[in-house]
């Protein structure tokens, strides 16, 4: 039997490899143990964040200043969502980083405000900028880390995501649909809606969504407790079309946030101007626009009270003394159109009216106004510039008192950086 002579080159990396064999080993034993997983917020610096990085998959990160008022208001919300993100199927742990004490990792990321929020998916950083409260937080981080369009093999899969999922967003549920075919839309779209395929189904599931055949794509608003079918053609805009303006409900109630939802919405609005929205009468009424809404895709219906909103509401020259409710037809901007001889809703059969004042639209028989005030959209953005505008005065005030005093001493005055919320 031969016997093979170990070339001399080798004979060192042999001596080293009993002691690296146990470096690695407690490397991997460190990183798996150093972070928690048990729902607490933990605290990273400069010698463990990247370390954290590689060790967990998703990792939503505070950025924050010990002196910043914000941070503290945000600090218990974080406390109170740490634990249900880690209880997720798929964990997300969070974390915070005084990045006032360390900056340099806060420039890493671009940094330059308090409190930053960033979710790390494998290592890769998305800017969070949704609410702050801890369910509305939970519930848009749960969709972050939700896969693009999730395959559903059973019945009881089917049952579990539509539970899951929860009430807050749109969903999409394709039966006998290939994925690919809608793939490119739930990662377009992952933000705003769900989307799912199922594979396997029986008539039971068939009969309770209510679709006789495929493939079909079930578009289901659960808030708004509102569904409609797609049959096709799934290919072309046909599709996109569908879904684009399903991410809607029929009948949109508007607030701050619905209103930052129809920026994302090319077409016109049909707005119904009430006097309360949540009255009886009201609540009819949007039965009724309903049924419209679903005959005129082109168009968003909305509708919206006087008593709710009363600062939107006057932008379009309607008053508490206005007779209401009124219809016009705005484009998301400066302008609205009224329709000569439909300007208001009588007693009596108003889908007839709702009907007449869509054709006397389409015909042209408008009148075109200018919405009182700034820009509609720049009423939006008033939602935010205004409480900007607040902390502004207050910095500027706060700065011309540092120098004041500092007129007085001698010792220098930093000033710090303040976010602007």
């Amino acid at each position: 039997m031969a016997t093979r002579v170990l070339p001399p080159a080798l004979l060192p990396l042999l001596l080293l490899l009993p002691l690296l064999l146990p470096l690695s080993a407690r490397a991997s034993a460190a990183s798996g143990e150093e972070f928690p997983r048990d729902g607490r917020v933990i605290d990273l610096d400069e010698s463990n964040f990247e370390a954290a990085l590689g060790a967990i998959d998703f990792l939503f990160v505070d950025f924050y200043a010990p002196w910043c008022g914000h941070c503290k208001r945000l600090a218990p919300e974080l406390d109170e969502a740490a634990p249900v993100l880690a209880g997720l199927s798929e964990p997300i742990v969070v974390a915070k980083v005084n990045a006032d004490k360390y900056r340099k990792l806060g420039s890493k990321y671009g940094v330059d405000g308090f409190p930053t929020l960033m979710l790390f998916i494998h290592g890769v950083p998305i800017e969070y900028t949704g609410s702050r409260k801890a369910d509305q937080l939970v519930r848009n981080l749960k969709k972050f880390v939700a896969p693009d369009v999730s395959i559903l093999e059973s019945d009881t899969a089917i049952k579990n995501f539509f539970e899951n999922t929860g009430t807050s967003f749109p969903m999409f549920l394709g039966f006998g649909v290939n994925e690919s075919l809608i793939a490119e839309y739930g990662r377009k779209y992952k933000k705003r809606a769900w989307f799912a395929v199922a594979k396997d189904f029986s008539e039971d599931i068939m009969a309770a969504y209510d679709f006789d055949k495929v493939p079909a794509l079930v578009a289901i608003h659960p808030k708004y407790m509102e569904q409609s079918l797609f049959y096709g053609p799934f290919e072309g805009n046909f599709l996109e079309d569908f879904v684009r303006q399903s991410l809607l409900p029929l009948v949109v109630p508007i607030n701050t946030e619905t209103l930052k939802m129809l920026n994302d919405d090319e077409r016109k609005v049909v707005l119904t101007i009430l006097e309360d929205d949540s009255d009886e009468n009201s609540t009819q009424l949007v039965q009724v626009l309903r049924s419209a809404a679903n005959a005129n895709r082109d168009l968003v219906f909305g509708y919206v009270g006087i008593k709710q909103w009363d600062e939107f509401v006057e932008t379009f020259d309607v008053s508490k003394s206005s007779q209401l409710p009124k219809l016009l037809v705005w484009d998301r901007n400066e302008e609205y159109e009224l329709v000569d001889g439909s300007e208001r809703l009588e007693e009596g059969d108003q889908a007839s009216q709702i009907s007449q004042f869509l054709e006397g639209y389409r015909a042209g028989r408008t009148t075109k106004k200018k919405v009182s005030g700034p820009s509609f959209m720049g009423f939006l953005n008033s939602l935010v510039s205004m409480n900007s505008l607040y902390i502004l005065i207050f910095v500027i005030a706060l700065l011309v008192v540092m120098v004041y005093f500092a007129g007085q001493d001698d010792t220098p005055t930093q000033p710090r950086r303040v976010h602007e919320e």
